[in-house]
């Protein structure tokens, strides 16, 4: 299949070399000229415009692929409208990005091509074993690219189509509320641990715990990974937990829908708060964001 791909951070690059590597055809765009001479250097096509792109792009007969792996908010809606000109209604647009899930309803009925909204999740992490994708919108369009999300996937049973447009999107919001609970309950747990009773190896804790009990997971297995790399303490990993949108989002829609996330909203809490004080459960929350994601760690200063 023929694919182009517009934004190239670490997660369009994956995007790109995860469609190479099942022998996809990958057309490949970013603002910036480097991150398209690094798609290049792995086998895609490189464009230097969104037009450019469409261009390359054959389509004949199937319709244009094209995968967006942009920021949310304006970022995506500049690249539709770059998009617009050179889309009908045979082409299918992807938004593999954090999108609000209004804002994918809105632009599955404003735009001309089939829209799928696609939350992903796994992180740069998942570079190798594949992303976990829900994606929302047309069930022809979902079907037209099956062999593309098999290859971006974990494989046929890490995507499904979830439902109408916006579905995707929101099941990945929830999907991130749920991230943020978990991530407080090992929190709390571990903190409790170094400051309990018993002076104790964290690393041996977690890996322990995820060799059969009841709470292993790759979360745990971070936890493992962040004592393994900053000790026991942790070391200097800051307490303050970047991000939140999603999260709010969620609790935003729980009050809607009047139904109960206790757990959530009190992550989400704790998430905010963390701007000021330091407590050691939003530590590990601020070292885990780092191994899922990649996202940069905060550290304390050497006064602190």
């Amino acid at each position: 299949m023929e694919l182009g791909v517009i934004g190239l951070g670490r997660m369009g690059q994956i995007v790109v070399n995860r469609s190479l590597d099942a022998g996809h055809e990958v057309v490949a765009f970013d603002l910036s000229a480097e991150a398209t001479a690094e798609a290049a250097e792995a086998g895609a096509t490189a464009a230097d415009s969104v037009a450019d792109l469409c261009d390359r792009l054959d389509g004949e007969g199937v319709g244009k692929r094209v995968w967006l792996m942009v920021p949310a908010g304006d970022a995506v809606d500049a690249t539709l409208a770059d998009l617009e000109p050179h889309l009908d209604a045979d082409d299918v647009v992807v938004d593999g990005g954090n999108s609000q899930f209004q804002a994918s309803v809105r632009r599955a009925q404003e735009t001309d091509a089939a829209y799928l909204d696609c939350g992903t999740s796994g992180g740069p992490a998942s570079a190798e074993a594949g992303f976990s994708l829900m994606i929302g919108g047309p069930e022809w369009a979902y079907e037209a690219l099956v062999p593309v999300f098999d290859a971006v996937a974990t494989g046929p049973d890490g995507h499904d189509r979830m439902g109408a447009s916006g579905s995707g999107h929101y099941v990945k919001m929830v999907h991130n509320g749920v991230e943020y609970a978990l991530m407080q309950a090992y929190g709390e747990g571990f903190e409790l641990l170094t400051e309990g009773r018993y002076d104790l190896d964290m690393e041996s804790v977690a890996r322990t715990w995820n060799n059969g009990a009841v709470i292993r997971s790759w979360l745990l297995e971070l936890c493992e990974e962040a004592f393994r790399e900053e000790g026991s303490d942790l070391g200097d990993v800051a307490d303050h937990v970047a991000g939140g949108s999603t999260g709010t989002w969620t609790v935003r829609e729980a009050l809607e829908q009047e139904v109960p996330v206790p757990l959530i909203y009190q992550a989400l809490a704790e998430r905010f708060d963390s701007r000021n004080e330091g407590r050691f459960s939003r530590r590990l929350a601020n070292r885990l964001r780092y191994g899922f994601g990649r996202h940069e760690v905060a550290r304390r200063s050497s006064g602190e």
